[in-house]
């Protein structure tokens, strides 16, 4: 019996390098209009400032921006409302910009509201190549019915009406099919990028980049660092460069904060509480005592973000912050605020030892994945 001395030959391929350019107008000069961007950031958390002033410059129109929200009237893509250049608006909220609802309501402007989670899921999937999914969030609402308000007319009549969505049930549960998001461009914003294209987020900033660049056919990412190859550890890599195409540094970062809340003097006297303030108490504290020593719980916006206030003392309870915090700890003292570092209701936070950051769509999952045991939300009224 012979023996082969067979020699087993590897197919290689040369690496598609991320492309370095000077400036950001340079990054953006071939978006066109009528093009489909997915922008990265929560409210003014992790924004790509510097490529968003530079496509405002360029004076491109027509864009459908796929984004969380539209930042504020003057920073992040609130400048590009204020110009005139977004024809259609894909986000989970308006937010504190006057400029987007005076627009939506005015008819100069599309809005397709999709719920916060289900707008993660929906760009994760793009980015893997999955063209729907099924969720529980919205059944039964004009989510799922079709007739949400898409477009004003003159008359404030709807012109547009959000489609109804496919239902089906899945072990007893209803479910209605969402599609993937996938764009022409993502602006996206990163703290640090190695020379192969490698991104590292800073803290919450993460947020919806990461999912925004794997969803787009070219990511464009504004970092505040450029560091040699191997200055990242492989293991501390956030987003890898196969879903980097191009990369600028930034400078002088202005990175706004939205609402500065800082932990009250320990020497400081409370104010006199109104009589709204004693009822939100009344409501905050009740809402506090659902909580169970070692469970983890994620606080919606307003109210709910004060129950940790109401914790008592001899238990621990894991907060989670959907815009991607996993150990929410108190407001920072002054002077310690970090505009990298903030909660769902976009306030100044700090972080406690042993706790995480993560991307929106991870952040989703854990809630929607049933992971979490405990969340409270705020509204106005209940039926």
């Amino acid at each position: 019996m012979g023996v082969c001395d067979a020699r087993r030959t590897l197919s290689t391929s040369t690496p598609r390098l991320a492309t370095f350019y000077e400036s950001a107008p340079e990054a953006v000069a071939d978006i066109r209009d009528g093009s489909k961007l997915l922008v990265g950031g929560f409210g003014l958390c992790g924004i790509p400032e510097k490529l968003i002033v530079a496509l405002r410059d360029t004076g491109v129109r027509g864009i459908t921006a796929v984004s969380n929200n539209a930042g504020v009237d003057d920073c992040g893509l609130g400048l590009l409302l204020r110009n005139h250049q977004i024809k259609r608006m894909v986000s989970s909220y308006v937010g504190e910009n006057e400029e987007f609802a005076r627009q939506y309501l005015s008819g100069e402007l599309e809005v397709e509201l999709t719920p916060q989670g289900t707008l993660a899921e929906r760009l994760r999937a793009g980015g893997a190549g999955v063209p729907a999914f099924f969720t529980a969030t919205g059944y039964g609402t004009m989510i799922h019915e079709g007739g949400a308000p898409i477009k004003y007319n003159a008359q404030q009549e709807i012109e547009i009406a959000s489609q109804p969505r496919e239902a089906r049930r899945f072990n007893g549960r209803d479910y209605i099919m969402e599609e993937a998001i996938t764009g022409d461009f993502a602006l996206i914003k990163a703290w640090k990028a190695d020379r192969m294209g490698n991104l590292v987020f800073r803290s919450t900033a993460r947020n919806f980049n990461p999912a925004c660049a794997r969803a787009a056919k070219i990511c464009i990412a504004e970092v505040e660092e450029i560091v040699e190859n191997g200055t990242i550890a492989p293991g501390d890599v956030h987003l890898p460069s196969i879903y980097v195409d191009r990369i600028i540094r930034g400078e002088n970062y202005e990175k706004k904060i939205e609402r500065l809340t800082l932990a009250r003097p320990a020497n400081g006297e409370a104010a006199a509480a109104s009589g709204g303030d004693s009822i939100r108490e009344r409501i905050v504290r009740r809402a506090a005592l659902e909580f169970t020593d070692g469970m983890y719980a994620n606080l919606g916006i307003g109210m709910p973000m004060l129950a940790s206030n109401f914790i008592p003392q001899n238990m621990t309870v894991h907060l989670q912050s959907e815009n991607g915090l996993l150990g929410l700890g108190p407001f920072p003292e002054e002077g310690k605020q970090d505009a990298d570092l903030i909660n769902a209701g976009k306030e100044t936070v700090t972080i406690l030892p042993g706790g995480a950051y993560f991307g929106s769509d991870e952040s989703f999952a854990m809630i929607r994945g049933g992971h979490v045991d405990l969340t409270i939300l705020g509204a106005m009224q209940v039926s």
